[in-house]
């Protein structure tokens, strides 16, 4: 018997490898099976299971390529330079639109009007083989719908030598217009900023800001082609390979400049950080600070007289200043600067001169983390400020964020949760993914290395931990949560028996380091005042003394009960309108009132922050509220419109031709009795995401039904990945089940699609093994572990603007439906919403009417989205509900079909009164079936029991039941079985 329980670890090891490799075999052996570049092979109809090329998801970083070129003797110091002119095009996809012609004052250019994903390509032939820049003379189109910077895929002879050349960026040049308008209290508006881009020429350098220099491409004697794929418009000049540029340091620099500059005579020159010449990144915003010395400073007025901190901090954005040197000679450069952001926290700056950084120690300079403003000087190491030589006349300074000396320590970071998902997955193989405490275990013999490994892991996080801490200059945060990480493996390793038991916390880790990762990708710096002074001269004072410090805080605490908009004082002649979000969002409507509605209407608006709903119900309560209030949740309308506290849209004559406008299922939400409460404003799509290139090596295909999913799912398991859990709307509203009765006074789960919809939801982590929880889409999508998932619109635009390297890879399609019998899938899904509403006490609700219409029309829904990505960048798309409008910001042509399709099945969860119970007590009811192992049709049957009693408790208080459980007056709740055709104009089949 004792022989029996030693070996049964042994066999259940044996039997979980087959398991798991199995099925594999027949695809491995097959050999038939396409690349990734030729298109995705359906895995449904030809039966073949690909195992995962790890190549195609672990592509090398840069740095690795780079040393290995280096060691293999790729030349860095050769004369070779070849120009290509951009017209000189040798090849090209089928639909790239491209043209030769003149483009604003440059003749024979190549005029690429890319409209989706398109390619170019060049040929090129070597001479001398080594190691290049590629160098681009471009000029972005200057459009409002086209923002973002110039992203390309650039593969060399059909092959991406390293991941970061699959996104290297070219950027724009935005200026703000200046000076800054007042608003009615006095204070600024913040500025938008205008594209100035002209004919521009930069160096391919790779979306993060990665590394210090421009990245280089190895080139051997011959031709070659050179391919760039994107979906940008630009204009193209010329294509440029020239050698490496070698940065000296300080001293030898100093060492070769002119030795006879007569000493210079001249007062410091001050630049107002604020007046930036161009900014590489429209959303790199100007900043209010109210720090007495900052420059200029108006007593309790916003002032946005520094360049903001916090969101001047990722990728490579840079400003650059220009300023007039009144004398040749050696100055040194000075910043009022704030570095207090992230607790003990360095932030890098690569700083250039004319273009040009002048010395190595710049290419990544340290700004050590400070509490309040600091005189920072640009200094050596020992505290002597640099001397600069500059030429009498205009001249430049720039500054670029950069997290290069973070790279490598970042590559470990990321190395070390590859190791603890191997570590992991050998684990699961070996218990199966059960935790029986009655197994006993003995995890050196049962998993061979399984120590060693997790050990060796523990020792390279504490060299991780040491060169952080001295690229940093002190301990930080993540230098301590690595500490913690090295805790959590010693704790395990101390009862290394006992580990097959606490399998999860290996995932654990891996969210823990991939915060810590997260934490090292911003370099906040803020500035107010930059200072440049001949080297014999002091530089102005750049602290406020500790008098004045005195001073300021007694006039900002002074200042601070003097609210900016007293939404008491409400003004009869103008129409008030509250808005719950930021006060850029309150600028830019007040602007577009003021210059639109008004004018039209001669009604006159007043817009005004509404820091919190909860004030909404307070001054309500008070007898005072809005005449209009927006960016109010979903629920509120319903909320208000049981207590009589909000106006029945459906009053106004015109409403039917407003409802046309907007898909049905978004209007659920605002329905009682008989009314509509509220206006959808702006709304999300639940879209399923996928990577073309997972995909592809696994020989799978985008799933159309959630029987599709179901046979792809074994596949991806066996290759280690999953898919994101997902919630239960899908599974009820597309098998046709109901939330709630007609009449609303009960819930309708209890039916047999209720139930069936139930199984298949619990099914789903029940049946086929998807993950129960997911600490990070995101972070699972970038890595491949989770190809793909169901997730918002945030998740796009989180792609889009943080997982650069990806541009290409991934796409959006609709999410799984089910099949009916007329051959049509099914997609029902919600997504959320913001909402408008009139309230009760308004005098003017034919004029509160009116604007609601003028805000939801298209015309002002497309300018207003327009405006707030150009103030604030991509991470604020205005998702819109106004169909026309959305189609009209700058989606990718299939993404915007993709969502469209989407949008057809769009329908969200009526309200009912004590609807908030069934929410809770749905995922009750999931915990205990998938949790706990409760049969399914139990476990639903007590959520029903809980959910009806909170229902019918609700009813009877606004007296749609009486005392004795009978319906009074029925909900006669909105039924909703056809896809909307009012986006058929957009999809295209």
């Amino acid at each position: 018997m004792k022989t029996l329980v030693r070996t049964r670890p042994w066999l259940a090891t044996v039997l979980a490898l087959v398991f798991v490799l199995g099925p594999t075999l027949p695809g491995l052996a097959d050999g038939s099976g396409e690349s990734p570049g030729s298109g995705a092979t359906d895995a449904k109809t030809t039966g073949i299971v690909k195992k995962a090329d790890e190549s195609q998801s672990l592509d090398p970083y840069y740095l690795e390529v780079l040393e290995k070129w280096k060691k293999n003797g790729a030349a860095m110091d050769h004369k070779g330079m070849i120009t290509v002119p951009g017209n000189a095009v040798s090849g090209k996809s089928e639909q790239a639109n491209v043209s030769a012609g003149s483009y604003d004052g440059k003749n024979n250019v190549l005029i690429w009007n890319a409209q989706g994903d398109e390619w170019i390509e060049y040929e090129v032939n070597v001479e001398q083989g080594g190691l290049y820049t590629m160098e681009l003379s471009y000029h972005p189109f200057v459009d409002p719908k086209h923002r973002k910077p110039i992203a390309w895929n650039v593969s060399v002879d059909g092959a991406n030598p390293y991941l970061e050349s699959k996104s290297v960026q070219l950027y724009r040049h935005w200026k703000d217009q200046l000076p800054a308008r007042t608003d009615d209290n006095g204070d600024e508006i913040r500025p938008m900023a205008e594209d100035v881009s002209g004919w521009l020429s930069d160096s391919f350098r790779d979306s993060g800001g990665s590394y210090e220099d421009p990245l280089l491409w190895y080139l051997t004697p011959g031709k070659h082609k050179i391919r760039f794929a994107g979906s940008d418009p630009v204009a193209i000049e010329s294509v440029s390979f020239k050698a490496p540029v070698i940065t000296d340091p300080y001293q030898t620099v100093r060492r070769t400049s002119p030795a006879d500059a007569a000493a210079v005579q001249a007062d410091p020159i001050v630049i107002e950080a604020e007046q930036v010449d161009w900014k590489n990144d429209s959303s790199i915003p100007l900043s209010y600070d109210n720090d007495i010395a900052s420059v200029p400073y108006v007593r309790g007025k916003i002032t946005y007289n520094t360049i903001d901190g916090e969101r001047w901090s990722t990728g490579n954005q840079e400003a650059s200043w220009s300023f007039e040197v009144p004398e040749s000679g050696y100055y040194k450069i000075a910043m009022r600067a704030q570095q207090s952001f992230l607790s003990n926290r360095s932030s890098f700056r690569t700083i250039s001169i004319n273009g040009k950084v002048p010395f190595a120690e710049l290419k990544a300079y340290r700004f050590l983390y400070a509490s309040g403003w600091k005189g920072v000087t640009l200094e050596d190491s020992a505290g002597k400020p640099f001397e600069f030589y500059l030429q009498k006349g205009k001249n430049t300074l720039s500054m670029r964020v950069t997290q290069a000396p973070l790279k490598p320590v970042i590559i470990d970071l990321e190395s070390g949760i590859a190791d603890l998902k191997k570590l992991a997955a050998d684990l699961k193989a070996l218990t199966g993914g059960v935790d029986d405490k009655n197994r006993t275990w003995e995890i050196r013999k049962d998993l061979p290395g399984f120590i060693e490994q997790l050990g060796a892991l523990g020792k390279k996080l504490a060299d991780v931990r040491t060169r952080l801490e001295t690229v940093n200059g002190r301990p930080d945060a993540v230098s301590q949560g690595i500490v913690t990480v090295e805790q959590d493996i010693q704790s395990l390793l101390k009862n290394e028996n006992e580990i097959p038991y606490e399998a999860s916390r290996l995932v654990t880790l891996q969210g823990k380091i991939g915060d810590l990762i997260q934490q090292l990708n911003t370099q906040p710096l803020q500035l107010d005042r930059i200072f440049i002074a001949p080297v014999e001269k002091s530089f102005p004072k750049m602290e406020a003394s500790m008098p004045q410090k005195i001073q300021g805080a007694f006039i900002n605490f002074f200042y601070s009960f003097m609210p900016k908009e007293n939404l008491n004082k409400m003004q009869d002649d103008v129409l008030n309108v509250w808005v719950l979000r930021g006060r850029d969002y309150v600028n830019l409507l007040q602007d577009l009132a003021n210059e639109s509605f008004t004018p039209q209407t001669g009604i006159k608006v007043k817009v005004n922050l509404l820091p919190d709903a909860g004030l909404l119900v307070l001054m309500n309560a008070a007898g005072i509220a809005p005449d209009v209030a927006l960016g109010l949740g979903q629920d509120l309308p319903f909320e208000y419109a049981m207590r009589n506290g909000i106006y029945d849209l459906k009053q106004f004559p015109d409403f039917d031709e407003v409802y046309k406008q907007f898909a049905p299922g978004s209007w659920t939400p605002f329905y009682y009795n008989g009314g509509y409460y509220g206006m959808p404003e702006t709304q999300t799509f639940q879209m399923m995401y996928y990577r073309k290139d997972v995909l592809q090596s696994l020989g799978l295909s985008v799933p159309d039904t959630w029987d599709d999913v179901y046979k792809m799912l074994p596949i991806l398991q066996q290759n280690g990945m999953n898919i994101t859990p997902v919630g239960h709307n899908p599974f009820f509203l597309q098998n046709g089940a109901d939330y709630f009765a007609a009449d609303g006074s009960k819930t309708a789960l209890g039916t047999e699609k209720g139930f069936d919809s139930f199984k298949k939801w619990t099914d789903l982590y029940n049946k086929y093994a998807v993950d129960r929880s997911l600490s990070s889409f995101y972070q699972h999508f970038r890595d491949g572990t989770i190809p793909l998932g169901i997730g918002d619109l945030g998740m796009y635009i989180e792609l889009t603007v943080a997982a650069p390297e990806l541009n290409g890879w991934w796409g959006v399609a609709p999410i799984p439906g089910v099949k009916q019998p007329d051959g049509t899938v099914a997609r029902w899904m919600g997504g959320g919403m913001q909402s408008s509403a009139i309230f009760k006490q308004t005098k003017k609700p034919q004029e509160s009417w009116e604007f609601l219409k003028w805000w939801t029309s298209a015309e002002i829904q497309e300018r207003y989205g327009t405006d707030l990505e150009t103030l604030n960048g991509v991470s604020f798309r205005w998702n819109t509900s106004n169909i026309d409008a959305f189609a009209k910001l700058p989606w990718k042509k299939d993404d915007l079909n993709a969502i469209m399709e989407q949008w057809r099945w769009f329908r969200e969860i009526p309200n009912v009164p004590g609807s908030y119970f069934m929410e809770r007590e749905l995922q009750n009811a999931w915990n205990r079936t998938v949790v706990d192992g409760i049969n399914y049709r139990t476990s639903l049957e007590t959520a029903i029991v809980d959910i009806d009693r909170e229902i019918q408790r609700k009813m009877q208080e606004f007296h749609f039941i009486d005392d004795n459980g009978n319906v009074v007056k029925s909900l006669n709740l909105p039924s909703i079985t056809k896809p909307w055709e009012g986006v058929d104009k957009y999809v295209k089949k």
